[in-house]
């Protein structure tokens, strides 16, 4: 079986808030670990109302503190957003105190609108520009003391926290190819190039002292419920807070509906249908068949599931039982 892992993004429900959502995102990492999921990853986004895991380094110390064993990281850091030594020093930090435990996922996309992007970098000038040399700053940062180095990340240096690159287009995959980095794709909500991107990524891939051959990470969006009408249903959370989304109107997780298609002008079901292709929602039968097709047809090293929805008993629950398919 494909190995499984967990993207959350710490949801902030209509009706909820912020602290509700970490107090969630807590309890699932621990229900994560008892089930033996691979990793456990939390997303940077910033001015989102429905995203509590802006300060994403910090949710990660909270994480790791509550669990023993379970891998937890950042899917990802949006680095063009921070100074490079700043993260090296944050994930030194982590990995200090949670020795083996940590990952580094990092992007160049802002995570926020272009107004919220300029708040937090104060300038857009080359930012994104210098995505590539920022990442071989970052990775410098863990390398061990040498003579000479007037710039340190301490905690950090000498440290081999584990960095994949995020992406969803060929740029990230030639530069995870390039710098012999695992490579993490978008799939579930950018699956335009996902078989291309893959393929970049795999040809040109060169063996570096972090990773001999290359690893790939799909991301997909999965509901599981007991039947496939349950499971639509709950996943209308997610289509309508994309939409809203693309409107302008971002809000927190909305709660499901029964009357999707009448919410939805024809443009946009077509828009979500196509954006959220990289789904598989239904009863575990209907999910297991979709995973298997999925990774027959794009043959990940790893699954990073998911699971939008608005009633925490049901994700809670969806989780589990995706553990067992």
């Amino acid at each position: 079986m494909v190995p499984r892992s967990i993207l959350d993004l710490s949801p902030i429900v209509e009706g909820g808030d912020a602290a509700q959502a970490l107090r969630h995102t807590v309890d699932l990492a621990q229900h994560a670990e008892r089930w033996g999921y691979q990793r456990f990853w939390l997303a940077e986004h910033h001015s989102i109302p429905s995203v509590a895991s802006a300060a994403t380094a910090v949710v990660i110390a909270r994480v790791a503190g509550a669990t023993t064993t379970l891998r937890v990281g950042a899917g990802g850091i949006m680095l063009p957003n921070h100074a490079p030594l700043v993260v090296a020093e944050q994930f030194g930090t982590l990995e200090t105190m949670f020795p083996g435990r940590i990952e580094l996922g990092l992007g160049r996309a802002p995570g926020s609108d272009q107004a919220t992007a300029a708040a937090l970098r104060r300038t857009l000038v080359g930012d994104v520009d210098r995505f590539p040399q920022d990442v071989v700053e970052l990775m410098a940062y863990f390398e061990p003391p040498a003579p000479g180095r007037r710039v340190r990340a301490i905690p950090g240096e000498g440290l081999r926290v584990p960095i994949w690159i995020l992406g969803s287009s060929l740029f990230g995959a030639r530069l995870a190819a390039e710098l012999g980095l695992p490579y993490a794709f978008a799939s579930h909500f950018a699956p335009a190039q996902l078989l291309p991107a893959l393929d970049e990524y795999r040809r040109r891939f060169k063996p570096s002292a972090r990773l001999a051959a290359p690893r790939a990470m799909v991301g997909v969006n999965v509901v599981v419920a007991g039947t496939d009408a349950d499971a639509r249903r709950l996943f209308t959370s997610h289509q309508q807070a994309f939409v809203n989304l693309r409107r302008g109107e971002p809000g927190p997780l909305p709660p499901p509906v029964d009357d999707i298609e009448t919410r939805l002008a024809p443009f946009e079901r077509a828009m979500v249908d196509e954006v959220l292709s990289v789904s598989v929602v239904g009863s575990p039968d209907t999910v297991r068949r979709g995973l298997d097709a999925l990774v027959a047809r794009v043959g990940p090293d790893e699954l990073i599931a998911v699971s939008q929805i608005y009633d925490y008993e049901a994700r809670l629950r969806s989780f589990e039982l995706l553990s067992g398919i």
